[in-house]
């Protein structure tokens, strides 16, 4: 480090200190590192972006007068923030001041997203998930409440908003209705929808093609930020440091935060203790599995809107034999009368009868992979909880390869989530422990047929 900049930042050391509290100079500036100094810009290293912003927010003029005083007139600020100190990665972020000379003078390098004003970003919304077409009933009624809340005064009630439910019932509209309500009542808003996944593409170009930098600042410039089926960051690490740090920036400058999950934030594994605390600082809201009720108005709503005519007691008797999702719902619909167009036949009770055939069988409970867990540690009298030990006894490594095999046959998850929520192990041990029991299942025939006892008691759980 040169001499002779570590001496001038002393100078700024002494002159903070002498106007701050000795509490509020150990916490925000004792750790601070001067890196450079060039092109009248002096770049200093703090520990995380939550430090940039609360030095932004308090200090910054304090700052500036200093180093003007000790470096001289219109010296610039940047700030080298740590994103990742195991391998020593940091993201440079500036002042106010210098960020509007380096958006001017990297203007053609930034993707277009970062360009479009509140009016030309797309905020990809589905148009066709409104509140008007939300159909309400018991078990979403808390949530359609709250959800009406936030889109009547965004940032100001319920921050961040986390609202979770199995697949299909409703969460995706529920909360595209919220953007698209925000953006009529407050047109000067950026809103912007975008699944867990298409979250993760993105974070892993702007590594690839090295604007990671306009990726952030993309990201920090949006009013209301609605992520959706947020347990697919399980496992990646490095895209849960990139959103901790957005949602750090949003939720302090009072921006909406809205997210969903198929489990509740206290069920969420692979994920970092302190983004789930985050998670738990506004509102969280379940939304059930619609009831019997609940369904039948799905469905009268469903065909209504595509201007069918179906008889009530068909209408019935699907609600009671399909209950598993309202998209089944929906589905069941389209079959209906696609059969009925082509064959020109009556929509009757026969023809729902044909059409749901198996369906009769449609509550079974989608298997998941705390399901394939449980039933696994029963099965061999352990308790859960016991994978996630770092125990090597026989029975306990028994339950972990055989819950990994039934999960990479039954569930559509990498090998590698697999193996963070069964005892978080790395893919690698995963793909041995799947030839582990396929190869114990052709050569042990008590064995085999233990696990197609607990294979069947799942399908018929």
């Amino acid at each position: 480090m040169n001499s002779n900049l570590m001496t001038k930042w002393n100078k700024c050391l002494e002159i903070i200190r002498d106007n701050v509290s000795e509490a509020v100079f150990s916490t925000w500036f004792a750790d601070i590192k001067p890196l450079k100094y060039e092109d009248n810009t002096l770049t200093i290293q703090v520990k995380s972006n939550f430090v940039y912003e609360f030095l932004e927010g308090n200090f910054v003029d304090l700052l500036r007068t200093t180093l003007f005083k000790v470096m001289g007139k219109g010296t610039q600020l940047m700030y080298s923030v740590l994103t990742d100190k195991d391998n020593n990665v940091s993201v440079e972020l500036g002042t106010d001041s210098y960020d509007n000379k380096y958006r001017k003078n990297n203007e053609n390098n930034a993707p277009k997203a970062a360009q479009e004003t509140v009016q030309e970003l797309d905020s990809m919304l589905i148009n066709r998930y409104t509140f008007d077409n939300y159909v309400e009933g018991i078990s979403n009624r808390l949530s359609r409440s709250v959800a009406a809340s936030v889109a009547d005064r965004p940032g100001r009630v319920f921050n961040p908003l986390f609202i979770h439910g199995a697949s299909g019932v409703g969460k995706t509209h529920l909360v595209n209705a919220i953007g698209l309500k925000i953006k009529e009542l407050h047109p000067e808003l950026r809103v912007l929808y975008v699944s867990a996944h298409l979250f993760q593409v993105q974070y892993t170009d702007s590594i690839l093609q090295k604007n990671f930098n306009d990726f952030m600042r993309f990201y920090q410039s949006i009013d209301v930020l609605i992520i959706d089926d947020i347990q697919e960051f399980a496992g990646l690490q490095k895209t849960q440091n990139a959103f901790f740090h957005i949602f750090n920036h949003l939720h302090l400058n009072g921006k909406q935060l809205i997210m969903t999950s198929d489990r509740s934030p206290a069920q969420l594994q692979g994920m970092e203790e302190r983004l789930l605390t985050r998670f738990k600082w506004g509102m969280t809201a379940e939304i059930e599995k619609p009831d019997l009720d609940l369904r039948k108005n799905i469905l009268r709503n469903k065909i209504h809107k595509d201007g069918l005519k179906f008889p009530e007691e068909v209408i019935s008797f699907i609600a009671e034999h399909v209950n598993a999702s309202i998209r089944d719902l929906e589905g069941i619909v389209v079959s209906i009368m696609a059969h009925s167009t082509i064959n020109n036949a009556d929509i009757d009770i026969n023809l729902a009868r044909r059409i749901i055939g198996d369906f009769s069988n449609y509550e079974k409970k989608t298997i998941t992979i705390d399901e394939i867990i449980k039933k696994v540690a029963e099965f061999y009298g352990i308790e859960p909880s016991a994978i996630n030990t770092r125990s090597r006894k026989r029975e306990v490594v028994l339950v972990r390869q055989v819950s990994m095999f039934l999960a990479k046959k039954h569930l559509d998850m990498s090998t590698s989530k697999i193996g963070q929520y069964v005892g978080d192990r790395d893919h690698a041990t995963v793909l041995h422990a799947c030839k582990t029991i396929t190869n114990l299942a052709e050569t042990d025939k008590q064995f085999r047929s233990e696990l197609e006892e607990i294979d069947m008691m799942l399908q018929s759980a």
